[in-house]
């Protein structure tokens, strides 16, 4: 609100505004305790998941191809993982076709050209990634291997050790054959089967897993097996199965738990219920069937057995890991230092001396609303109590995703009082909430795979990028300020919620990559910038820098070598595990956009300068240029629909994206009208666009961006409103973050004024300019014209809002107290290492920088 506006009508503003902060902690606080509800009281006997990777789920895709668990995510295992898990071990298979087709679906995980023909009716031994696998063909379950595997003599027998995972079935060649003495022989062979894993008796595999009898497609069986093979039979003997296995299962170990229990994935007939046109002759399965039952079946035995690191995206029959040391100090000091610090300040009784350990007040409701924030992060992706399922592309989902997001855009939009300029801030805050809207819908329905979605994605990360180059150059041209504390306000807006993130989920800082890709290019720009910087305004010599860092940059990055050992040394110095290949994939495929940015910034300041819009021709050239770029953004599209697949596209991305970044810019401000007409809505989302863009990463989407966060369970019809219950609870926590974050790092990088010559204590007007609850996230949103923006009142640069110094006492300061305590003639060692902290940005700054250093030696990557 302007300065001038008079009071009651602020006070009329307010009437008609919404409770939202109270309507959102309603909603997380309903979530919780539903999740609460259903960890302890529902799930109460499946908390991680097992039954249900084993009983219950559905098909996400009409290909099958995709099979979701109910409330948990399947892993689809790669070769070296599935190494990893049973390298060196002893896989079995015993049974008749149905699980030789299962066998080999396991064996195709590490080698897909496993060659599948043999003897009809033989045995089969293959060995991938050095794991020993075996297939026993014995339908009846009364042969030697089999037996031997019930007396738990498999192992020695074979030579190969106890199997690590044992699988078994039989029951159709019984129907079929009825001189075998049918189901009663059948059911004792089940009854030596459940008496052999008992608990009570040594463990016959690590795993032992009893496929069900497969449900037939009758319409599709031979006479000759229709004549005997009938469902009212198979399902007598599933039953009879359960029942065994429910009376097992108060005794036995809990499958995936590789004590020796019983497990029937009894989800496989589900999984081939309806699918006719899956089989030919009823019984045997296309392969892409017995590839998600292998897939069952490895998830069962290696998602609890692998080391439990980052990604987490294997949730069912899985346990979080306890978390470390690191975690439990850092959850500690974020849930609990902010609130005790208010109860402090709240309590006139507090001992003056107590408030040396905490910030002036108006700091610790932003860092009470960060720590829960991110401990709300914790509790959502490092536990299972949320539960978690896999994405799916849906076209369809896609499609009204997007179109409601548009129309609310075109709802919220507020027509021009005036003419804001080329690229003003409110439409560059409303380009980056359209485009992380796009974004966040794109991650949310899983389109990566779409290559005509994922190439005009990556123009998007391209825009972002281009509006940094062109922000940034701007300022610096601009303002000249190249000193510490503006990078420093950059360096921590930018990163203070990433490194905490990294820490705290125990992940890779560069996993949450565009957090770290604007930082470097941050760098790259300021060093450019601040290179003779006092010659910057003779364009010769500008212009030749500008080519110069270009070229080198790309050859730094482009160029093996470089890159890799700049990184080893990172990694030998700081105890990380930086992947230098990937990150020049990520570095490489934006290499042109941000020194575009800076030249169109740089060619928006000369056109001004020399007034050419005043040129009578300036309409004639703004009608052709505007002409020009619609066609440029049609044939982009036509071009990136073109290409053979976004493998194809990405060589083309670096050069191709800046045609439509620059059409758009062209486009959105042909006229005054459309260059000064805005959503209000996208200017939301652009006010925090930092903040979605991480925190998207455990709570809008789950396992480290692999599936979604399911904040209301119950299976397909309820994910949209899971959807919208989510998405309510994302944003309004994104937008907290920001304005706290916004806050903090003007906290951090906070630098008093010198004293003056009277003596004076030191004063804290640009604490107090900044709010203690500033009214949107405008204090944490960005912009072209200074780069990602901060709060730069941090830089101690005069008074407050009424121009006048309000020293706070040292009840109110940690500044004042060290202040007073000095006066007091406390001058020790800890005394000055604190002053020295509290006064000096760069030590500071050295001293966060060394914690976290120290931090990564200890307990490193």
């Amino acid at each position: 609100m302007a300065p001038g506006t008079p009071k009651p009508q602020k006070e009329d503003s307010k009437r008609f505004q919404l409770p939202t902060r109270s309507i959102h902690g309603a909603l997380i606080a309903g979530v919780l305790a539903l999740a609460v509800f259903r960890f302890f009281i529902q799930d109460a006997g499946d908390r991680h998941h097992c039954k249900s990777l084993l009983n219950d789920g559905r098909w996400l895709d009409d290909k099958h191809t995709s099979w979701q668990p109910d409330g948990c995510m399947l892993h689809p295992y790669k070769a070296k993982e599935v190494t990893q898990c049973l390298e060196g071990k002893s896989v079995v298979f015993i049974g008749d076709s149905t699980v030789r087709q299962v066998f080999y679906a396991t064996v195709k995980h590490i080698d897909k050209d496993v060659d599948t023909k043999a003897e009809k009716h033989s045995d089969r031994t293959l060995t991938a990634g050095g794991v020993h696998f075996n297939f026993y063909w014995d339908p009846f379950l009364n042969g030697t291997h089999a037996q031997q595997l019930f007396d738990g003599r498999l192992g020695s027998a074979t030579g190969d050790g106890m199997p690590t995972l044992a699988v078994v079935g039989s029951g159709i060649w019984y129907l079929r054959h009825t001189e075998s003495g049918g189901i009663q022989t059948w059911d004792r062979q089940m009854e030596r089967l459940f008496q052999a894993v008992k608990p009570s008796l040594p463990p016959i595999a690590d795993e032992v897993i009893l496929l069900p009898v497969e449900n037939a497609i009758e319409s599709r069986l031979s006479a000759e097996r229709a004549a005997t093979v009938h469902g009212e039979d198979i399902q007598k003997m599933n039953d009879r199965i359960r029942i065994r296995l429910n009376a097992a299962d108060s005794e036995g170990p809990a499958p995936g738990a590789s004590g020796g229990g019983l497990a029937v994935p009894r989800a496989f007939n589900k999984i081939i219920d309806g699918l006719d046109d899956e089989t030919v002759d009823g019984l045997h399965f296309s392969d892409t069937i017995s590839k998600v039952q292998a897939s069952i079946l490895l998830n069962l035995r290696c998602n609890d057995a692998l080391p439990k690191k980052f990604p987490f995206d294997k949730t069912c029959c899985f346990q979080y890991p306890t978390p470390n040391w690191v975690q439990i100090a850092l959850l500690v000091v974020l849930l609990m230092y902010g609130p005790l610090g208010l109860y402090f300040h709240n309590q006139p009784s507090t001992q003056p001396g107590v408030f040396r350990f905490f910030p002036d007040q108006k700091y610790l409701m932003p860092f009470t609303v960060f720590g829960f924030s991110v401990a709300f992060l914790f509790v959502a992706d490092r536990t299972n109590l949320f539960l978690k399922e896999n994405k799916q592309y849906d076209p369809i989902a896609f499609t009204v995703m997007c179109l409601a997001a548009l129309a609310a855009g075109v709802v919220t939009l507020k027509p021009p009082e005036k003419d804001l300029g080329f690229l003003n801030r409110e439409q560059t805050d409303e380009w980056k909430g359209w485009m992380q809207i796009a974004i966040l819908i794109y991650h949310y329905v899983g389109a990566s795979k779409i290559s005509g979605i994922y190439n005009p994605i990556r123009v998007l990360v391209a825009a972002y990028l281009f509006m940094s180059g062109y922000g940034h150059l701007s300022f610096f041209l601009k303002k000249a300020d190249f000193g510490f504390a503006r990078v420093a306000n950059i360096m921590i807006r930018l990163n203070l919620l990433t490194v905490v993130l990294a820490y705290l989920m125990d992940t890779d800082y560069l996993s949450y990559y565009f957090s770290p890709l604007v930082t470097i290019w941050f760098g790259i720009i300021w060093v450019t910038l601040w290179l003779g910087h006092k010659h910057n305004d003779k364009p010769a010599f500008l212009l030749s820098k500008l080519v110069v860092a270009a070229a080198l940059t790309a050859v730094f990055f482009e160029i093996p070598g470089p890159l890799e050992k700049t990184f080893e040394l990172i990694n030998t110095v700081f105890a990380t595990n930086w992947n230098a290949g990937e990150w020049r994939f990520r570095q490489t495929l934006d290499m042109w956009i941000v020194w575009v940015g800076m030249l169109t910034a740089y060619a928006f300041i000369k056109i001004k300068e020399y007034r050419v819009p005043d040129d009578p021709r300036w309409p004639q050239w703004v009608q052709w240029t505007t002409i020009a770029s619609g066609l440029t953004m049609a044939g982009y599209f036509v071009f990136e629909l073109t290409r053979e697949s976004k493998f194809v596209y990405n060589a083309y991305h670096p050069y191709v994206s800046i045609l439509p970044v620059l059409a758009w810019c062209v486009l959105r401000n042909a006229t005054p009208w459309l260059r000064s007409t805005s959503s209000k809505f996208f200017i939301f989302f652009g006010q925090c666009s930092l903040e979605t863009f991480i925190l998207q990463f455990h709570l809008f989407i789950a396992g480290d961006t692999r599936g979604i966060i399911m904040m209301i369970p119950g299976g397909a019809w309820l994910r949209p409103i899971n959807f919208i219950i989510t998405s309510l609870i994302f944003v309004f926590v994104s937008n907290q973050v920001a304005i706290a974050t916004g806050v903090l790092t003007a906290m951090i990088c906070y630098v008093p004024k010198p004293p003056s010559s009277s003596g004076a204590r030191l004063p804290t007007a640009s604490r107090d300019a900044i709010p203690s609850v500033p009214p949107s996230a405008t204090v944490a949103s960005s912009h072209p014209a200074s780069g990602e923006y901060v709060a730069l009142s941090t830089v101690g640069d005069g008074p407050s809002e009424n121009g006048q110094s309000h020293p706070n006492g040292a009840a109110a300061d940690g500044l004042a107290s060290l202040d007073a305590a000095h006066a007091r003639g406390e001058n020790g060692a800890l005394h000055k290492v604190a002053r020295v902290l509290a006064t000096d940005l760069r030590v500071r700054f050295v001293a966060i920088f060394a914690g976290l250093w120290v931090l990564n030696v200890v307990y490193p990557a």
